[in-house]
């Protein structure tokens, strides 16, 4: 005797598994040889090692599935295979399905054991993102320091070791970044938001800088040799 759905109401099918490494197991039913087109299945997580998970589908509309393929995708480089087939009888009414259909204990089971194995999947994967922003942003941090000590420390030394005008030039890049971190210190104080990206703004007028003071530097080199 066949088994008789409403239409969006989940058959489900016990998967046992072994051996996989992250492999993703899908449900298809099929009549006649050919996959059903009205229909949904289930999503999949990725699996590993042995262990029981189950598959689903359900019918949108009247229609007839007599058998039940299970596909694995997976590996690199990445394939979909067919593992294995299951012959069922089960029947669509094309009729709204209950709103809470009956499940069994182990549909439950296995069920919650999923979402407790996704959820603590995003989690790591949010953790280790957060990671990798953290050193992202310390390296860019240390860089933009770098940038600083650099545009200080250049033009501080040619202003002690220079004369004449050079003193004098050596000294731009350093009233630059002046005018541009007091800019910063006195708007965020009115407005925190008004420089969100203030790193960016010192590592573009610094870059500037230490491009002017580096030619400064090539400039004095080459006039003094001629001299």
């Amino acid at each position: 005797m066949p088994a008789v759905v409403g239409i969006d109401e989940p058959v489900f099918l016990r998967i046992e598994y072994s051996g996989a490494v992250d492999i993703r197991l899908w449900t298809t039913p099929y009549s006649g040889g050919q996959p059903l087109a009205r229909v949904k299945t289930n999503v999949s997580r990725a699996y590993d090692g042995s262990g029981t998970t189950f598959g689903w589908f359900s019918l949108n509309g009247e229609g007839r599935v007599e058998e039940v393929r299970i596909r694995a995708g997976g590996g690199k480089p990445y394939k979909e295979f067919e593992v294995a087939r299951f012959p069922v009888d089960v029947r669509g009414s094309g009729l709204p399905g209950p709103e809470a259909p009956p499940r069994a204990q182990w549909v439950t089971d296995l069920i919650l054991e999923n979402e407790a194995i996704v959820k603590k999947e995003r989690t790591e994967s949010r953790s280790g993102s957060s990671a990798s922003s953290a050193l992202l942003l310390s390296g860019f941090g240390l860089a933009v320091m770098g940038f600083v000590v650099l545009i200080v420390l250049g033009p501080l030394f040619a202003i002690w070791k220079w004369h004449g005008p050079w003193r004098w030039l050596a000294a731009l890049p350093l009233v630059v970044m002046a005018v541009v971190v007091g800019r910063i210190v006195i708007d965020t104080s009115r407005d925190p938001t008004s420089h969100n990206l203030w790193p960016f703004e010192i590592l573009m007028f610094g870059g500037g800088g230490l491009a002017f003071f580096a030619t400064l530097v090539m400039l004095r080199r080459v006039l003094g040799r001629r001299s």
